[in-house]
């Protein structure tokens, strides 16, 4: 397979925006990546594509082009590239726009020539990743611009489609946002029912119950703890948390969180928050927004694979 794309640094938005300014995401792994596009073949096409088998010739060639029906902000360039190449490796792909980059509606975001057999088995699955990640990424951008002039930054929740999270946390991060923690695994996030079972319902014991638990940690260990009222900020911070978390507290609450923490913590603010809502939050004086929305929200962005065979791009040919 042969699969180039164009740098962040040379890409210039269609929809007016310059791709430089743009930092290029932490890449995805591309074992996570073989895994989702592997298991997304089988179950599409667990004993192959039938109709491409009895209909197209095996020696027919074709190109194929990724468009966009609508504007938005692309993710998934590594997705096309290897969910044709697992069908065709001798397949030329040519991604056209960076991750992160803005286009505009009728904008070709990628080419791919070889077995038009291989292009069409793949069309589906590329599609459907493709149009869920640059809808993430295009959603996340919004975000990321309502909370720009201020510290907040716009992170991801664990609220993702199972089995697609490496991939919808890459489009987060396409989209300017970053990542929270990736798994039950990676961090200590005590909440409401957590704090409600340790203290047996005794606020009297928050601070020596999470400073026990603080000490069996290792140093590494992210240790962050959601309160829903003010009055747990103090006892919380007395433990020696990592960060500390305002659950659907109000933009008057919020700032005054920020004020009793006065930097001893990291400031997250989470719940109701919204597109309407966001500027006001990150207003506040918090370090981080979680939004859940980012993905479990998100429609599938409108993009298409026109099918070219012989002639010209971008003009089909019986």
């Amino acid at each position: 397979m042969t699969a180039t794309a164009t740098s962040p640094a040379a890409a210039t938005s269609p929809a007016g925006g310059d791709a430089a300014s743009v930092p290029a995401p932490i890449p995805l792994a591309p074992a996570a990546l073989r895994r989702v596009l592997e298991a997304a073949y089988a179950e599409d096409a667990p004993s192959g594509d039938l109709t491409s088998l009895l209909l197209i010739p095996p020696a027919a060639q074709a190109t194929a082009e990724l468009r966009a029906r609508v504007p938005g902000v692309f993710s998934g360039g590594p997705v096309v590239e290897a969910g044709f190449a697992l069908h065709d490796p001798a397949a030329e792909v040519h991604v056209l726009v960076a991750e992160g980059q803005a286009f505009d509606a009728g904008a070709v975001l990628a080419r791919v020539t070889g077995r038009a057999q291989s292009i069409l088995t793949a069309e589906r699955v590329v599609l459907n990743l493709v149009q869920r990640m640059s809808a993430i990424a295009t959603q996340t951008a919004q975000y990321v611009a309502l909370a720009r002039g201020t510290k907040a930054k716009i992170v991801d929740t664990r609220k993702t489609t199972p089995g697609l999270r490496e991939l919808e946390r890459y489009a987060v991060r396409c989209g300017g946002g970053r990542n929270h923690r990736f798994s039950l695994s990676d961090a200590v996030m005590a909440k409401d029912n957590h704090l409600a079972v340790l203290t047996r319902g005794d606020p009297s014991r928050l601070t020596g119950v999470l400073r026990g638990a603080r000490d069996r940690l290792g140093h590494t260990t992210h240790f962050e703890i959601e309160v829903d009222r003010l009055e747990q900020i103090e006892p919380v911070l007395a433990a020696g948390v990592d960060t500390i978390m305002l659950d659907n507290f109000s933009l008057a609450d919020l700032r005054a969180g920020v004020e009793m923490v006065a930097g001893r913590a990291t400031v997250e603010a989470s719940g109701g928050v919204t597109l309407e809502t966001v500027a006001d939050i990150a207003a506040t004086g918090v370090d981080v927004i979680s939004v859940g929305a980012l993905t479990h929200s998100v429609v599938n962005l409108d993009l298409g694979l026109d099918l070219v065979i012989g002639g010209s791009a971008g003009q089909e040919t019986p």
